[in-house]
Order: C-alpha cells, then structure tokens, then sequence
C-alpha cells in the first residue's frame, strides 16, 4: 500500500481551499496506488480542524501543536513535516502551490533528499510511478515529468482540481512538536485590512490592462467585481498598470505577479502579452474586452466584446446585477 500526505495550509484556524483540493486530488492517487489519503496539520490548538478535512476523504490526520507554530516559519514547519513523513512513509506529498507551498515544498524535499515538481496542473499515478504535467515556455505549452525521490513531492496549482468531499476516518494522530532552535520566528503578520476574496482564491477575477485609461477607471473594474455578490469575484491587474502605479503588486497576474485559474477570467483593456497569459491561460472560461480585434487576447478568449472598455464595463455590471439578482 503507497499513502499519500497532504499538507493542510490553514491561516487563523481556516483551511484554505487549495487544501480541499490537494485532498481530492490525492484519494484519487491513493486509490490508483491503493493506498489512503492522509493529511497534515501544523499550528497552535489546530485539532479542531480535524474532522474538516475527514469530510475530504482523510483516513488519518497528524497534527503537530504548539505555540511555536502559531505563525508559519519556514524552518520549524519543515521539520515538522519530516516528523510527519516519518510517520506516514507516504509514496507521495503533496502541497498547494501558494506562497506558503512555494516557500515549503522546497525545503522539506531537499531535507528528505526527495524530486519536486512545482505548479503542477495535473498529477497521474501510472504503475507506481507519479507523473506531473505543469506549464512550461511561460503557458504555451505543458511537459509531464516523472518524480522522483522518496518520498516524490508535489505542488499543486490552485482551481487545477475541483475540491469534493468524501468522508474519510479521520483518526487523529499527534505527532511530538519538534523543539530546538528554529533559527527564524514570525512574530507578528500584518494582514492587509478589509474582506476582500484572496486573488488566487476568486472564482471570479476581473483584470485591468492599460485599456482603461488612466487610474481612476479602475473603479469600473471595482464594480464589476462586487456585481457578481460578496466572496465570488476579485480584482487583478497587468503589469503595465501597477509598473505605472496605478494598482499595487499583490494585484499583479502574470509570470512576475500572481498565477490564477478561476472559473471565469475577465480581461479588460489587456493586450495578451505571453507574461500575462502564464499567469491566467488555464482559467476556465476567459472573457476578453478590447478595442483591437487583433489583440492576441483574443486567441485564447472563450467569448470576446470588441469595443472600448469604458464604454462596455458599465452595461456588463449593469447585466451581471440583473443575472445575480435571481
């Protein structure tokens, strides 16, 4: 029997949904490799998430407490990790491929002396061996690989897979704290105020290019955004316009910003430079606004409105309104 370890991201005592879909994605490994899905929590007084993530299909929850792990650290969350592996002896780990996944996965392979493919779209178990399919040349095409290592570690990139429950047992199983010095500790996390939808986290994201004019019509992209009701949709930006100031970094999608795959993907006013479309080419519906027909935009957009930009956003919010309405 080969297990599979999911790493369970939780901030403030809330599970992230890349989390639940890490989950569905390993019972489907785990039955190919005929083995279970287990998890990983890691943090302060966190046991209480436990039954959350049996309702995703965990046959076992290791838990790793403490007041050393209130705030994520690099370091102790790693070595937290490797006690879980030793635990678990899992064929696979998988992680999300958020900033935390990005920063951990790494560390903990090379501890373990284990392969690692990051930002992975697609994960198949094919006679014992883990394939991973991720984008490559910046989105324009993919290449699968083969890890390797013990355990072989995955990251997983978020809306690649559609979280679903499956109730699992869910044995909890507390793992001793690792102690020692952890050589760097997160004091305090100053949180970005307001309750907007995380970027990566939207089943809606809205974007804005250089097509909008000038700053202030952003606001056009703000209300479109909150048409589709609170918690559904967020907005995003090219890099041509937060370069210019207009919009800050952390609303960046693209190769040197943030990488998305929402449900319905709104480009307003953006080209379709290769940098942008690595970051949103796997959405799964793109709706391209330009007033070029020729915009390479276009040549990935599921639907497109040809037209200047201020003209259509405030007729598609108005039809958005009415549709969300019923």
């Amino acid at each position: 029997m080969t297990n599979v370890l999911v790493f369970i991201e939780q901030r403030g005592g809330k599970i992230k949904k890349a989390s639940f879909e890490a989950m569905t994605l390993a019972r489907d490994l785990a039955g190919s490799l005929g083995g279970s899905t287990e998890a990983l929590l890691i943090g302060d007084s966190i046991s209480g998430l436990a039954p959350e993530v049996a309702r995703y299909g965990a046959a076992k929850v290791y838990t790793v407490e403490g007041t050393a792990f209130a705030n994520y650290s690099n370091y102790g969350y790693a070595t937290a990790i490797g006690k879980a592996i030793e635990a678990s002896q899992p064929g696979l780990v998988l992680f999300s491929h958020s900033a935390m996944g990005k920063d951990l996965a790494p560390r903990v392979a090379a501890a373990s002396g284990s392969g690692l493919v990051s930002d992975a779209t697609q994960v198949t178990a094919e006679g014992g061996a883990i394939q991973a399919t991720k984008p490559v040349f910046a989105g324009k095409a993919y290449k699968s690989y083969t890890v390797t290592g013990t355990p072989p570690m995955v990251t997983l990139r978020p809306n690649s897979v559609t979280a679903t429950e499956a109730a699992g047992t869910g044995e909890v199983i507390a793992l001793d704290a690792p102690g020692g010095d952890f050589l760097s500790v997160v004091k305090e996390i100053l949180a970005a105020s307001g309750d907007k939808v995380p970027l990566q986290e939207a089943k809606v994201v809205v974007s804005a290019g250089r097509g909008i004019k000038e700053a202030d019509n952003f606001k056009l992209i703000e209300d479109l955004a909150l048409a589709f009701g609170p918690g559904v949709a967020a907005c995003g930006a090219s890099r041509a316009i937060v370069d210019a100031g207009w919009r800050q970094h952390s609303e960046q999608v693209g190769q040197t910003g943030k990488v998305v795959s929402p449900t319905l993907y709104i480009a307003v006013g953006i080209s379709g430079a290769i940098q942008h479309l690595a970051g949103m080419s796997t959405s799964k519906f793109i709706v391209a606004i330009n007033k070029d027909p020729e915009a390479p935009i276009f040549k990935i957009a599921n639907y497109g409105i040809v037209g200047d930009a201020l003209e259509v956003l405030p007729k598609l919010t108005e039809a958005v309104q009415a549709a969300c309405a019923h």
